[in-house]
């Protein structure tokens, strides 16, 4: 949930760096509360799905931010996720960047978060 916490919390921060456990641990809670969202619009009745829906919006800025410092670790742009918009391959191709290791040592983006942390 600490993860999941601190993506909000650098709600639109498109700079740095993000290891890779934090953004699938951001990635699984943010599934999480979406199916609950979903059940609830279900159970409530509602058609249109609006809690759905506001949850998504809320969070649409925050998941391209962390995919974007996801792909810095990965010594790649943020822009890289315009891929999205090709069905199917770009999503392919994303997952794939975003499973890779993070880039050893400094790069563009910053330092390496597993060397801050004396993970390395």
């Amino acid at each position: 949930m600490e993860y999941f916490m601190e993506a909000l919390k650098r709600y639109a921060d498109f700079s740095g760096r993000t290891r890779r456990k934090g953004y699938w641990m951001f990635i699984l809670f943010y599934l999480i509360f979406a199916i609950v969202a979903v059940i609830l619009d279900v159970v409530l009745g509602f058609e249109s799905m609006p809690l759905t829906n506001v949850y998504s919006l809320a969070l649409f800025i925050p998941s391209l931010a962390i995919g974007a410092r996801r792909l810095h670790d990965t010594g790649r742009s943020g822009w890289w996720q315009l891929l999205y918009f090709l069905p199917l391959i770009g999503f392919i191709v994303l997952i794939i960047f975003f499973v890779q290791d993070s880039q050893d040592g400094d790069n563009d983006h910053g330092a390496n978060p597993k060397e801050i942390n004396g993970l390395a």
